[in-house]
């Protein structure tokens, strides 16, 4: 098998492009030639423009959301002024954030609220972010107005590592979530369109299943992928207003509409927490479109495509809570809703950065402060990881206890072994719109796991250290 290799190291390219036959366990060596880039800015993450970027904190606030969904290059070699970024950032506003160049989607309608007021004030956001974007990009020159700053590369520990980026058969493939199942299988789902993948990381092979369309003319994609207690799959369908099942033995899928009554244009199911469902034949769900969590009961319920009678009950902790104080943009995003051991509901919150854990049978709430996206181990559910905003956290009981977190701006992974308090931080080898992590705790040391949402691939990390 003949492998591509290339370089990250800021600053630094290859001076030829070479390939490296690997047969059976024999060691191979390649020499390589590095040279000065010429092109500095096309190897900034998100972080190192940011930090690049001249402006006070409000400023750059309003570009930071920006990242969540492509790179900073992108605004930054733009040529537009003032008047034009104006009509880029509302023709943005309109995409959801599974939508890509490769494959645009509109966002079908936009969330409740707002009146006239509302819209004034986002007219004078975006003027005001208007006029601070033309200020950083190549509107007024060939050169940009300040200078490049880059981060440190990895240096000891955090280079004993080796990387494996597969990649997927379509452009297309935004592999949002990755995990991995007992038979070393890697799944994922894709954020855009309507397919579940498989990887065989021996060979390479992926196998591609598509998903059921439950609403043909909104957006499609999956968000949320979760295994059950028999490694069943379970997807939250976003924009197409349902959950969906897949069995890995039938290879079948299941799929579940919410009713008429919840089931509006806005809809957005993102997270499904199937983990806890053999308890009571319940499912938790999330739909970021209203802000309200809900639990779907599929016990002897027929799995159809448009169903009136799916008993779902609705929980809105936040119905009375909607604007909480020191939250300026209103409303709020469970980006998580995992099942403790009792059923509960933990749920993590983007906007004021908290999580919560709700009885489903006595309704008693508690909240904690997390980052987002968490995913915990239960003997691990109270610690908290500290760094650097993670776009995701995996708290998983290894052999060190060992935290895992992944940097959605910097392509950087953190490992943390809390009885050292050490961290190693690696760098992935591409740039990687990091969403979701997994971490597979079955090898020694562990293996983790990372989707490229925008490259069309998955990324196995395995660290050298044992």
């Amino acid at each position: 098998m003949s492998y591509a290799l290339r370089i990250r190291a800021i600053g630094y390219e290859m001076a030829r492009q070479v390939t490296v036959p690997i047969r059976g366990q024999q060691a191979t060596t390649a020499d390589l030639t590095l040279r000065k880039t010429h092109d500095l800015a096309s190897q900034l993450t998100n972080a190192e423009w940011l930090a690049s970027m001249p402006g006070t904190d409000e400023q750059k606030t309003s570009v930071r959301g920006c990242a969540h969904c492509h790179t900073l290059e992108l605004v930054t070699r733009s040529r537009h002024d003032a008047n034009q970024f104006v009509s880029v950032i509302e023709r943005m506003g309109g995409y959801p954030p599974l939508a890509f160049p490769l494959m645009p989607q509109k966002t079908p309608a936009p969330r409740i609220g707002g009146g006239a007021v509302q819209a004034e004030r986002q007219q004078l956001a975006r003027r005001r972010q208007a006029e601070y974007l033309s200020s950083l990009n190549l509107s007024s020159g060939s050169q940009w107005s300040y200078a490049l700053k880059t981060l440190p590369r990895p240096r000891g520990q955090a280079t004993r590592v080796i990387y494996t980026e597969y990649e997927l058969p379509k452009r297309t493939r935004q592999p949002h979530d990755v995990i991995v199942d007992s038979a070393g299988m890697a799944w994922y789902a894709s954020f855009g369109e309507q397919i579940l993948g498989k990887l065989d990381p021996r060979t390479g092979t992926v196998t591609a299943y598509p998903v059921p369309l439950l609403k043909p003319t909104a957006p499609t994609g999956i968000l949320g992928m979760r295994f059950d207690r028999d490694q069943n799959l379970w997807l939250g369908l976003q924009f197409q207003g349902g959950i969906a099942k897949f069995d890995r033995k039938t290879e079948t899928f299941q799929a579940w509409s919410l009713p008429p009554a919840l089931n509006g244009d806005h809809v957005q199911i993102n997270q499904v927490s199937p983990d806890q469902h053999h308890i009571d034949g319940k499912v938790w769900l999330q739909d970021a479109g209203t802000y309200t969590v809900l639990r779907l009961d599929v016990r002897g319920l027929r799995a159809v495509h448009d169903s009136t009678s799916q008993r779902v009950r609705r929980h809105s902790r936040f119905q009375e809570q909607r604007f909480l104080p020191g939250d300026g943009r209103g409303g709020h995003r469970q980006d998580r809703c995992p099942n403790g051991k009792d059923h509960d509901l933990q749920d993590a919150d983007a906007r004021v950065r908290t999580t919560t854990r709700h009885d489903g049978r006595a309704g008693s709430t508690v909240v904690r402060r997390k980052p987002r996206r968490s995913h915990w181990d239960v003997r691990y559910a109270d610690r908290t990881l500290p760094g650097m905003d993670p776009s995701d956290a995996w708290r998983v009981a290894v052999r060190r206890g060992e935290a895992w977190s992944g940097g959605e701006y910097n392509d950087r992974i953190l490992r943390l072994n809390p009885t050292t308090g050490q961290f190693t931080e690696y760098l992935l080898p591409v740039q990687t719109n990091v969403r979701r992590v997994f971490v597979d705790n079955s090898t020694s040391p562990v293996t983790f796991w990372v989707g490229n949402n925008h490259g069309a691939s998955i990324v196995k990390l395995e660290p050298l250290d044992d």
